[in-house]
């Protein structure tokens, strides 16, 4: 509605004193109370008033620079508070104030309340009570009261002022300001403000109890079968037992000795099981190996050349199909580019000599 009033903009102002002071009395009410073609609800949560428009006339005539600040006192109680003003509105002889400055200043409607105007310094820091633990539930408070904040010119120490959030009305206490100034005010037009949070009233911080570990033992595997968790398979093989009886000292079986392919003599393998007392659902019998060692499978011996031979003697059939295939892919190969380089076309050359066949490893130094 002012807009255009003021020459200079917060910051600059206050630097020199004022030579006038504007200071009246109105009759208070709460904001609810406005008729209704000039009432504002969204003002019931902010820290702005609503004066006559005889109280313009009277601040542009003593050249009263913006942001207009005015502190309201009810003398009778003697208590006080700050605000900023939204509109010139009112009634002649009224003033309209949100309903926690009613409370914070303990008036009730029509009650005389004097409003004067003051000096505020910027604020840089200001510390917040919420008054309920319902204020935990806003997922992001810090966002929130930077949006409030822009509904208000001040911030006084002990007021309780109310935020409108999702329908839900919430209380926060300024316990703190700063700078500190004797009127325990400060101005939050235009001005970079810190933010502190203290615990809420009735935030009872949660008491932190490790949990015990419990020590880890070693599974019996005699318990297998023990108890009403035990596994069903376990039961269906009596696996308890079986474990029992294979530990036993003593119990030494399948003595003997194996056969190789290639017939040559092999050592007496001992082993922990008898055939005769080898059980389908037994466990299988472990493998110890020593130290840094790994089992990668039984080796593979090839057959020497001895043992084909002697195949190949066994067996006259394969040698014949074997030599019946041989012929019937005999003969000379031709090639489609012949080689310029080569002029010897003689095809026949000398045998190399002390050749008998490819080595079967070669060493390398």
């Amino acid at each position: 509605m002012f807009s255009g009033f003021g020459a200079t903009v917060f910051g600059g102002g206050f630097s020199s004193p004022m030579s006038n002071k504007f200071e009246d009395f109105f009759r208070c009410y709460p904001v609810a109370m406005m008729p209704d073609h000039i009432r504002k609800d969204d003002a019931n949560f902010g820290g702005k008033i609503f004066l006559p428009p005889s109280a313009l006339n009277k601040l542009t005539m003593l050249h009263i620079r913006y942001p207009m600040l005015f502190e309201l006192s009810n003398e009778a109680k003697e208590v006080k508070t700050h605000s900023g003003v939204l509109e010139f509105v009112a009634e002649e002889g009224r003033v309209y104030i949100p309903q926690w400055m009613m409370t914070t200043l303990k008036v009730s409607p029509g009650q005389l309340l004097k409003v004067s105007n003051c000096d505020l310094p910027l604020g840089s820091f200001v510390k917040i009570e919420p008054q309920s633990v319902d204020f935990l539930d806003i997922s992001d408070p810090k966002a929130v009261l930077e949006n409030v904040l822009r509904k208000f010119s001040t911030l006084t120490v002990n007021d309780i002022i109310e935020i409108n959030y999702n329908d839900s009305i919430y209380g926060i206490k300024v316990l703190e300001t700063k700078p500190d100034s004797n009127t325990k005010g400060i101005c939050v037009v235009e001005t970079d403000l810190e933010t502190d949070f203290a615990p809420p009233v009735g935030y009872v911080e949660p008491e932190y109890k490790p949990v015990p570990k419990k020590p880890s033992t070693p599974i019996d595997p005699a318990s297998v079968n023990r108890g009403a968790g035990a596994a069903t398979m376990a039961k269906s093989i009596n696996y308890a037992q079986i474990v029992a009886e294979a530990s036993k000292p003593g119990s030494d079986s399948f003595h003997g000795s194996g056969q190789k392919l290639s017939g040559k003599p092999t050592e007496e393998i001992q082993t922990n099981y008898k055939i005769d007392d080898l059980d389908p659902e037994a466990p299988p019998a472990p493998l110890n190996l020593p130290d840094n060692q790994l089992f990668f499978g039984f080796p593979v011996v090839l057959p020497s050349a001895e043992d084909v031979e002697n195949d190949t003697d066994n067996n006259p059939d394969d040698t014949a199909s074997n030599t019946d295939a041989e012929s019937a892919f005999s003969g000379a190969g031709q090639s489609l580019r012949q080689s310029k380089k080569r002029k010897d076309k003689n095809s026949s050359y000398p045998s190399l000599k002390n050749y008998s066949r490819s080595p079967d490893y070669i060493e390398i130094d």
